[in-house]
């Protein structure tokens, strides 16, 4: 029986997401439930595995036609071994994934973090289409990365290349959830956006962010918007150091295209036009003007996508 099918697998704190898809990405059945990850490893991978029997069954294909599984989960994780190391959000630690999987279904199984996948999927199936270097960063929680470079992932040594949001732009800066000081992801992401929020609130500034019950980085994107000082100018220092790390990367990798996705992307121009400007005065010249700085086209469903187009990668 030919293989003309691929399968994907987004493991998130909260949900598995998983889909079945053509040869071209073209998702053919889709099934998600909650990760219930309270309810231990091989609990979760009880649900893994069933997610993958679904989403076979609402295709209406068997296993006989899957080429490959393919698998993104937060990290840290071995990639070439298979195993998840530790995470926050799951109850893993050290746990083989890849082999318990592979030998239920007998097909070929890679386990990526959900970074790289994320960006694996942008390069294949979304903006990064047609590129060949090519490097994904996600603003979002938290700011994680990936790199396709020479049309190959780009993993490292130990399989966690690219962990951007922990990039130090401001040495003396806040203290990150990694214990190190002044990461982007500090600074930056969509907790660190509400986080600053919340202190000028503390602080006493005269500012229209004080008026809701609970301020995350949307409520700072509104308030901006509506013009309130405090909310501009916490959201241009933000920026400012998003586009440090960004332009740091640029002039590590000559990429020729970057692409920015997660929640905090959502913002737009507030966000893509200050990363534009500092990239444009701390890159060389010929390095930012020949990479395009552009959303990512995957939306809500990158993780899942991106898997689907870890497996078609991986596969061919």
């Amino acid at each position: 029986m030919e293989k003309n099918f691929v399968i994907g697998i987004d493991l998130g704190g909260t949900k598995i997401n998983g889909a079945l898809a053509d040869l071209k990405g073209n998702i053919l059945g889709q099934h998600t439930i909650p990760t219930n990850a309270s309810e231990g490893e091989q609990a979760v991978l009880g649900r893994i595995i069933d997610v993958i029997e679904k989403v076979m069954e609402k295709a209406d294909k068997s296993i006989e036609e899957v080429k490959a599984i393919g698998i993104g989960s937060p990290g840290p994780l071995d990639a070439k071994a298979g195993v998840i190391i530790t995470t926050p959000n799951l109850p893993f630690r050290n746990f083989q994934l890849v082999k318990p999987i592979h030998e239920k279904f007998n097909v070929p199984t890679y386990l990526d973090n959900d970074a790289n996948v994320a960006a694996i999927g942008e390069f294949m199936l979304g903006a990064g289409k047609g590129t060949t270097n090519m490097v994904y960063i996600t603003v979002s929680t938290g700011i994680g990365g990936g790199a396709i470079l020479n049309g190959k992932v780009y993993r490292g040594n130990t399989s966690n290349a690219l962990e951007v949001g922990h990039t130090t732009v401001l040495p003396d800066g806040p203290r990150c959830n990694c214990g190190n000081y002044g990461c982007v992801e500090a600074i930056a992401s969509g907790t660190a956006i509400a986080r600053q929020a919340k202190e000028a609130i503390e602080a006493g500034l005269n500012t229209s962010l004080s008026l809701y019950d609970k301020v995350t980085s949307y409520e700072v994107y509104k308030a901006a918007q509506d013009g309130d000082k405090v909310a501009k100018e916490l959201l241009e220092r933000s920026f400012t150091y998003l586009g440090i790390a960004v332009a740091n990367i640029i002039t590590s990798f000559d990429p020729e295209m970057f692409v920015i996705g997660g929640g905090v992307s959502q913002m737009g121009s507030v966000l893509f036009d200050k990363v534009q400007e500092i990239v444009n005065k701390r890159c060389f010249k010929a390095m930012s003007e020949n990479c395009k700085i552009v959303p990512a086209g995957l939306g809500t469903d990158a993780g899942v996508v991106g898997a689907v187009a870890l497996a078609l990668l991986e596969s061919k």
